[in-house]
Order: C-alpha cells, then structure tokens, then sequence
C-alpha cells in the first residue's frame, strides 16, 4: 500500500526536515517486507492567498484517485500506536492500494476537503504547528511499521 503525504507549505531544510526524512527512509525500508509504501511526500502551496479552499482544490489534485483519504485534524480521532499500526493494516489488507494523509496550513484543513476524507486522524487535544505535524506523522508510520514487523523500537 503507497502512502501518500500531501501537505501544504515547504519543509525547508533544517532539524525538522532531517528528522522527517530520517523517519521516512526508516518506514520504507520496515515497511517493504510488509507491502507499506514507499512513502511519499507532495508540498502545494496557494501562492495566489486563496485561503483554505484553495489549498483544498490543490491538496485534492495532490491525492490519487481512488485513495483511502485520512485528514490530520484536531477533530479526528486519538488513537494509540498499536491502534494505528492495526488500522494501516487493515487497511492494506483490505486491498487499499494507496492511502493519502492531508494535512492542511495553518489554518487547518477546508471544510469541504475535511467532508470527503474517509477517516480523520488527531495527535491529541492540541494543536501541532502543520510542519511538525509532518514530522510526527512520519514517525508514526514508521513506529506502526515497526509494530506490525515485531521490532524492538515501540516499548509501551
């Protein structure tokens, strides 16, 4: 299953780039024996300031058709490590073939993008600046990689 991160804004380089790159490679090399990923990044930027709707219309070109879409949105839910490495796999053995992870500016996502997602997914009560966002989202993939491999990295 080809997972998909389609973002609004540039990760310019610096700490939290490394660190999502770090954590993406790591996801791609545990997720391969699995049949997760490759993962892949795709950046929009609205550089005409048409706010949320048009980073919406962006972000909907970003997703593949016929992709599982999964907003991160602090109304989604909170799930657990091991819940959400249960989730991705169900969703892999559900034959999914691509599922696209959308998270918005800083605003947040559009309404009406946040209406057609199939699942909307939260890292708590508070809210992340989108950026990090990234970062953690990477590392979670490859936390919940990790988890259905047996490895050792996830210890709660």
């Amino acid at each position: 299953m080809r997972v998909h991160i389609c973002a609004v804004g540039r990760l310019r380089q610096g700490p939290e780039r490394d660190l999502y790159d770090d954590y993406l490679t790591r996801f791609d090399r545990t997720g391969r024996a699995l049949a997760l990923g490759p993962a892949q990044l795709t950046e929009v930027e609205d550089k005409k300031g048409g706010g949320m709707a048009a980073e919406a219309t962006l972000l909907q070109r970003a997703i593949p058709d016929g992709a599982l879409i999964c907003a991160m949105d602090e109304r989604g839910k909170v799930l657990t490590s091991p819940a959400f490495a249960a989730q991705l796999g169900q969703w892999r053995d559900q034959g999914r073939a691509d599922v696209a992870f959308v998270i918005g500016g800083a605003d947040g996502i559009d309404p009406s993008l946040r209406a057609q997602a199939d699942t909307a997914l939260s890292f708590g009560k508070m809210v992340w600046p989108h950026m990090l966002v990234r970062v953690m989202l990477a590392e979670q993939l490859y936390r919940a990689a990790s988890i259905l491999a047996g490895s050792p990295y996830h210890r709660a």
